[in-house]
């Protein structure tokens, strides 16, 4: 019986020391409730809500993760604190939280609040110091000794980063600290005669060690802003050229060097995905399918997915997608269409086409859209592309009552561009048995061409060159007749079709 005691009193003291305590004084501040919250990247959520009484408050911290988190008042205030699973206990004043921050308990914050109070001092005096400067003629003495005191702070500031990194090796804090350094970029190698051999060394030097001061197997840095400030300037605009081919292969590189089941691996892909999928950049879609592709849709040795935060009927339906995404990217030679005529014999397909350019659209009578953009195409056709060799091969809806009414609205607006569709003799067919068909006349992708091209609205523009390879897609017919008298060397040509925003807006939803 004694011993039995004994084991629930040692249980009960190791519990006790394993749960973390919260414990934050803030003078000045009247009764009421606060909200703990925490980063995941550069979002801050809510964590736990607790009551502040007499200036005081306490959360329980064995439910967070260690981070950048933060205490939230009201009035949208807050202060920020690290947590590393060690208790925390801190005291401030309502006038000014950091300047006024003490540290009662936590080793990384006795760190942390102290580096940003040293950050925020210098910060302040160069800012005073830049501020006296450029009131000054940059040829002065007082211009350069102003610089040079700049300087001199910039210089105090590394200094102080790097002997708190190596003072303390083994914190979050010092990592956190040595993550928000750029890495050192050494000079460019040069000749006998002193002269710069490779102009690009700095540049791709640092490209290639950008995060040589981030611990990727550490998912601590994931739950702190600073880690999404720098994939975001790392994939952004400053850093890499904005094409989805460089993308994807830095994308790829990165994500790659990363466990595949790490927090730092789900930020990084989601980010990346993300980011780009929301792009209105013509093309840019690319980076959304490769990336999952590669990281969405495939297994890992295990078996499983490896996007581990997904439910794998979201999975299935994000990759069920993405053959047809793969068939619509730019620069992409798309599967034939081999589909009959408006005389329900004739067989056509745009590979037989021998043309500079080929406009690729994808249509339905009965689409209201369709029904102003149609007739358009057709005088740019008559007046403008069929005498400079770019053909239209349009792909109609025309099954069960679409057939007459499709034939129909092409009599009616005399269109004399290619028209083709999955007629209904050839659909009842078709669904008897299509080997009647395939492989001689067609192709399966052909029949289900909804599917292989991804058409879930319409109408759909694709612009091939002549090797038949995606060069455009999804843009108006102004942007379209633009876009051919640029490429054919006559853009002062005058525009039959002036820029339409609501046109221009629905064809890239």
């Amino acid at each position: 019986m004694k011993k039995a005691l004994l084991l629930s009193a040692f249980a009960f003291v190791s519990l006790s020391y394993m749960a973390q305590d919260f414990t934050f004084k803030v003078n000045g501040v009247k009764d009421t409730t606060v909200f703990l919250i925490r980063y995941f990247g550069k979002n801050l959520y809510y964590a736990d809500t607790a009551e502040m009484k007499n200036g005081v408050v306490r959360f329980d911290g064995s439910k967070q993760k260690p981070g950048i988190l933060g205490v939230l008042f009201p009035e949208q205030k807050f202060f920020e604190f690290v947590y590393n699973n060690e208790d925390v206990n801190l005291e401030t004043d309502a006038s000014n939280f950091v300047e006024s921050m003490k540290v009662k308990k936590s080793v990384e914050n006795k760190l942390f609040v102290g580096y940003v109070q040293y950050i925020g001092q210098r910060k302040q005096r160069a800012g005073q110091l830049t501020q006296q400067r450029d009131a000054l003629d940059k040829e002065s003495d007082e211009y350069k000794k102003l610089t040079e005191e700049i300087q001199s702070i910039s210089d105090d500031v590394k200094n102080y980063q790097l002997k708190l990194i190596a003072d303390n090796p083994s914190t979050l804090t010092s990592k956190i600290v040595k993550m928000s350094m750029d890495v050192e970029v050494p000079e460019a190698p040069k000749d006998e005669n002193g002269n710069i051999t490779d102009s690009n060394f700095r540049y791709n030097y640092y490209r290639t060690h950008f995060f040589d001061n981030i611990d990727l197997k550490d998912d601590r840095l994931v739950n702190t802003p600073i880690f999404h400030s720098k994939l975001s300037t790392y994939f952004g605009k400053t850093m890499m050229i904005q094409h989805w081919d460089t993308i994807v292969k830095y994308a790829y590189d990165f994500c790659d060097r990363l466990e595949p089941k790490s927090e730092m691996f789900k930020y990084s892909v989601t980010y990346i995905i993300s980011n780009f999928s929301k792009s209105k950049v013509m093309g840019m879609d690319k980076v959304y399918v490769m990336m999952a592709d590669r990281y969405i849709c495939r297994k890992g040795d295990d078996g499983e997915y490896l996007a581990f935060w997904m439910e794998e009927d979201k999975i299935k339906e994000v990759c069920e997608k993405i053959p047809a995404q793969k068939n619509t990217m730019l620069g992409i030679k798309p599967p034939n269409i081999s589909l009959r005529d408006t005389t329900d014999k004739n067989w056509k397909d745009f590979y037989s086409l021998d043309a500079e350019y080929t406009i690729l659209y994808f249509w339905d009578p009965e689409c209201g859209h369709c029904k102003k953009t149609t007739p358009k195409l057709e005088t740019l056709y008559r007046e403008k592309f069929r005498d400079r060799n770019i053909e239209i091969f349009a792909v109609g809806k025309a099954v069960g009552e679409d057939f007459e009414k499709w034939k129909k609205f092409i009599r009616e607006k005399e269109l004399t561009f290619i028209n083709v569709a999955v007629t209904e003799s050839l659909y009842r067919g078709a669904l008897e048995d299509a080997r009647q068909f395939v492989p001689k006349y067609t192709t399966l992708e052909a029949l289900n061409y909804q599917t292989t091209f991804d058409i879930f609205s319409t109408p759909r523009v694709f612009v091939l060159d002549k090797d038949k390879k995606i060069i455009a897609k999804q843009i108006s017919i102004s942007q379209l007749e633009d876009m051919m008298d640029r490429l054919q060397g006559k853009k002062d040509l005058p525009k039959l079709f002036p820029p339409d925003p609501e046109e221009d807006e629905q064809m890239q939803q």
